[in-house]
């Protein structure tokens, strides 16, 4: 377990490795998570770990205490959003999914107890998301004469459509776990204290198919959002060509004639 800021005050980011997950844990519950840049800092340098770690195949983003987070330290944040700046480090992995260096590998987020503006934007830019019971979502950002701008806008729009999006970013109001799942911003509900168990089974499933695979579907569908139905398309036959000369496709194939489960080891 290595944590990335040793001061309390300013919160800190816990990650731990457990075999092939990489659980990456935001820690000021005293402040409901309240993000500072010190957090913000650690949350970026823990997804670039993940990323070069070969070891790691899925990452568990969770929050510690009650809530995921309040939201950020606004006070710390002022000259960022006067200068139009994102806020994650520009040379590490974005933990929102929206600057390069990209995350290639999958993340599942445990969300529980409030979950406003920041948290709902790392929410999103997830892979999947299991929510407890008592989740409040809230992007509260036009109630402070500012807007959502680290994918709020564009994922919220993408997962829920038009109008549930809009609903709920120009008004501010808040919406619970069950409007969040019917809107399909999460992907399952589960009893409070049972989110992050539940994320990490569902990662583990994930982590035990071939990590090659897995990159290269997560990537597939990231190309038709990004650059388009026709990219993404004309990349498929290429893509599962060289996905088909790896060892671990061997081993799927023998697997599947031996019916037992594959043993898959990235190569």
């Amino acid at each position: 377990m290595t944590e990335s800021s040793p001061t309390p005050d300013e919160g800190q980011i816990v990650v731990e490795q457990r075999g092939a997950l990489t659980l990456i844990g935001i820690d000021r519950p005293l402040k409901r998570n309240g993000f500072t840049q010190v957090m913000f800092e650690g949350l970026s340098r823990a997804f670039q770990s993940f990323e070069d770690d070969p070891g790691a195949r899925v990452a568990v983003l969770h929050a510690f205490g009650d809530h995921f987070s309040a939201g950020l330290q606004l006070d710390q944040f002022t000259e960022i959003f006067r200068e139009g700046r994102h806020l994650a480090p520009a040379a590490l992995v974005d933990p929102f999914q929206l600057h390069r260096p990209f995350r290639t590998k999958p993340c599942v987020a445990a969300m529980q107890g409030v979950c406003f503006t920041i948290a709902v934007e790392l929410m999103l830019a997830a892979d999947i998301v299991i929510a407890a019971s008592n989740c409040r979502f809230a992007q509260l950002e036009v109630k402070r004469g500012i807007m959502a701008n680290h994918g709020a806008t564009l994922r919220f729009v993408e997962r829920a459509g038009w109008g549930n999006a809009m609903l709920y970013l120009l008004t501010g109001d808040e919406f619970d776990s069950g409007v969040a799942h019917r809107m399909g911003l999460v992907q399952e509900i589960v009893p409070v204290g049972r989110q992050l168990e539940r994320a990490i089974e569902i990662a583990g499933r994930i982590a035990a198919q071939a990590p090659l695979a897995v990159s290269a579907t997560l990537s597939s569908a990231q190309r038709r959002i990004q650059e388009g139905f026709p990219v993404a398309v004309a990349e498929l036959g290429a893509i599962q060509k060289q996905l088909f000369a790896s060892e671990d496709a061997t081993e799927g194939v023998r697997s599947f004639a031996d019916r037992r489960t594959a043993v898959f080891t990235g190569r």
